[in-house]
């Protein structure tokens, strides 16, 4: 299938105008219209096998490099991935090998901030995190914000030379870690407990889903690279959603009262709906793995752990199936209860 960067090298090289381009792009869209069900919910992660053979032989490239440099690690690998990705990502266009590329790259970068905060003679990456508590007016998060800039910048960067669509979403993930450092720890400071960062990832979580939100609304047919770019979103934003859920109920503490497993159950059925209507599994898929954890509170066996666990999967891998196999007529139902106007802005139901 023909996609938008192909047209746009197709541009570039003289064989289309800018206005073809363009109708052809509505063209397409408008022939797709009504049928993005469920089983269109497609992102790009393999092209074939040849994938995963780059992907290896990339990470032991990087993986050398970073060993070989030593306190240079962080830029070797940085300045390799860019590299690497002028030929796999912008003429080879390998999906795969991309993605390894960018998170090297951004992670490169993210540890390079880490890094000059030892050379400002604070403490190492590790020491520091495990230093850290929301709240703590001591804590030394100085590498972590530098880290967490310049990992923003290089998504930034990272998309404008090549559009991978992951790229969004791990730009919005630094952003996200530098709002909640800067203005979650204050708050949490101000109140006195962690209430003030959790309530801060919650809203980072819903503005990156808002995010995700505009992005499907510009491809209902989703033909564009938008869907992934959505997609992506949507799997960064759920967790962010339930997570301050877990905290302010206790359950991330270890407190597995029914009350407080119950909510976390109550609000992954809340994203069930919310998935059915926009026709996103990737977020039921984010936030699995806090409503396991939710459920094996609920119906766990004392200390038999395993016997908690199995009956658990149990549930929610039945529940999931059931889901999965009734997903266009439960879909469709959802959707028949939202208002016209709404219903517009949402791809299309298929029988």
């Amino acid at each position: 299938m023909i996609e938008e960067r192909d047209l746009d090298a197709a541009v570039a090289a003289g064989i289309l105008d800018a206005a073809t381009r363009e109708r052809l792009v509505v063209f397409t869209r408008d022939l797709h219209r009504g049928m993005a069900g469920p089983d269109e919910e497609q992102f790009r992660l393999l092209t074939g096998f040849n994938d995963i053979f780059v992907s290896i032989a990339i990470g032991l490239v990087l993986f050398a490099l970073g060993s070989l440099a030593g306190g240079l690690g962080a830029v070797a690998v940085a300045a390799a991935s860019w590299g690497l990705a002028e030929y796999f990502t912008r003429k080879r266009r390998m999906a795969l090998p991309s993605i390894v590329l960018l998170l090297a790259f951004v992670g490169a970068m993210f540890g390079f901030g880490l890094r000059l905060q030892i050379g400002l003679g604070g403490e190492t990456g590790l020491n520091a995190l495990t230093g850290f508590s929301v709240g703590n007016p001591n804590a030394n998060i100085t590498g972590f914000l530098l880290g967490g800039a310049l990992a923003a910048i290089a998504a930034a960067a990272h998309w404008w030379r090549f559009a991978v669509p992951i790229t969004i979403a791990v730009g919005a993930a630094a952003a996200s870690l530098l709002i909640a450092l800067l203005v979650g720890s204050e708050m949490a400071s101000t109140l006195g407990s962690a209430a003030g960062f959790e309530l801060v990832v919650a809203l980072c979580g819903f503005t990156i889903f808002a995010l995700a939100m505009w992005f499907d609304s510009r491809d209902l047919a989703r033909v564009t690279r938008r869907t992934d770019v959505a997609f992506w979103l949507h799997l960064l934003a759920a967790p962010m959603i339930i997570h301050p859920v877990f905290a302010a109920t206790g359950l991330s503490s270890g407190a597995t009262g029914p009350g407080a497993a119950l909510a976390a159950v109550m609000l992954y059925l809340v994203l069930t709906v919310l998935a059915l209507a926009i026709d996103r599994r990737a977020l039921l898929v984010s936030a699995l793995g806090y409503v396991i954890y939710a459920i094996n509170a609920l119906i766990g066996r004392g200390d038999d752990v395993s016997a908690g666990f199995g009956a658990t999967a149990l549930v929610i891998g039945l529940f999931l199936v059931l889901l999965s196999a009734a997903w266009r007529p439960v879909r469709g139902a959802v959707l028949n209860l939202l208002p016209a106007g709404l219903r517009a802005r949402l791809p299309v139901a298929t029988a």
